[in-house]
């Protein structure tokens, strides 16, 4: 497990470097007190592992840019793509112009996964042609960006969580999309999912496990869709579920109602899947503790695998 004591911890993502892993994720000073204080106070934090368990701190990659920046009050949620001797931190920022209503993603780049520079100039907002943007102090979904290459053609993707501008508001989350050829110039195109589920689909990524392409997502239990909770046996849960597609940039659509890891509550949030020498492996963060405060922390390494039916299984540990 990994806390910090005075830190809380909270959506992450991981890299593999050699024998090392490294976990880079959202943190916030115990100090404020009250939990939900702690998204317009986010950095992004960093530390690396040989065995998922052990985590060593490392210095942060990254925290709010300067005034009148994109990301000049917070930076939230990313990942991490390679490109020959570049590592790419595509993430998440909010500024304190709009309050952090608007969300909008940049990036930075590093040699050695250790010392971050910003990007200038490379700035993605959602597209109003597929996407809902924030017209009247709404805030507006445009965050948790997954980064991939596709092996087949050398492009570049993005995996959002986004929300379609049209249909009840309670199933608007969608998984958005955009592509690029060199990593600086992106197209943003319509969304890989459909709408209908969720309020938000949030911190995605993909993985190619048990002959599907599978895209996990997380929701909240209060995220569920009217018409999700209509149907027979959906019961209202948070935590961690996936879609699955026969090709990696889908259409992706629902193998099981029931999530992969969850509950009442969410105890388990915004989990993370990755390839070790023993097989697949999901960490997710600790959102509640067993006396029901907020616990923010990451959790060990649960062993995930395909069941007789072809359906992703987590060992809870």
């Amino acid at each position: 497990m990994h806390s910090l004591r005075n830190r809380w911890i909270w959506d992450f993502w991981l890299v593999t470097d050699a024998d090392a892993y490294h976990v880079f994720y959202l943190q916030a000073p115990r100090s404020l007190g009250n939990p939900d204080l702690r998204h317009n106070a986010a950095t992004i934090g960093h530390a690396v592992s040989s065995d998922l368990r052990t985590w060593t701190t490392l210095p942060d990659a990254i925290g709010a840019g300067d005034p009148g920046a994109f990301d000049d009050l917070a930076t939230w949620t990313g990942s991490i793509v390679r490109a020959g001797d570049v590592w790419m931190l595509f993430y998440t920022g909010i500024s304190r112009r709009e309050h952090g209503r608007v969300q909008r993603i940049g990036a930075a780049r590093s040699s050695d996964l250790v010392s971050w520079e910003r990007v200038d100039g490379l700035l993605l907002e959602a597209d109003p042609r597929w996407y809902e943007v924030s017209g009247n102090g709404e805030t507006e979904a445009w965050r948790d960006p997954w980064a991939f290459r596709d092996e087949r053609t050398g492009r570049h993707h993005l995996f959002i969580t986004a929300r379609v501008n049209h249909g009840p508001a309670d199933g608007r989350g969608v998984i958005g999309h955009a592509w690029s050829d060199d990593l600086f110039r992106w197209t943003v195109g319509p969304p890989v999912s459909q709408p209908g589920e969720f309020f938000h689909l949030e911190v995605p990524q993909t993985a190619y496990i048990g002959d599907r392409h599978r895209l996990f997502f997380c929701a909240p239990e209060w995220g569920h869709s009217g018409a999700r909770l209509g149907r027979t046996g959906v019961r209202r849960e948070g935590g961690t579920h996936y879609l699955v597609a026969d090709d990696l940039l889908g259409p992706y659509g629902p193998e099981r109602e029931d999530f992969l890891l969850g509950d009442e509550v969410g105890r388990h949030y915004a989990g993370r899947v990755i390839a070790t020498p023993d097989g697949w492996m999901m960490l997710a963060w600790a959102q509640y503790g067993p006396d029901g405060t907020f616990a923010g922390s990451i959790g060990d390494p649960m062993p995930l695998h395909v069941d007789a039916v072809g359906q992703l299984r987590v060992d809870l540990t």
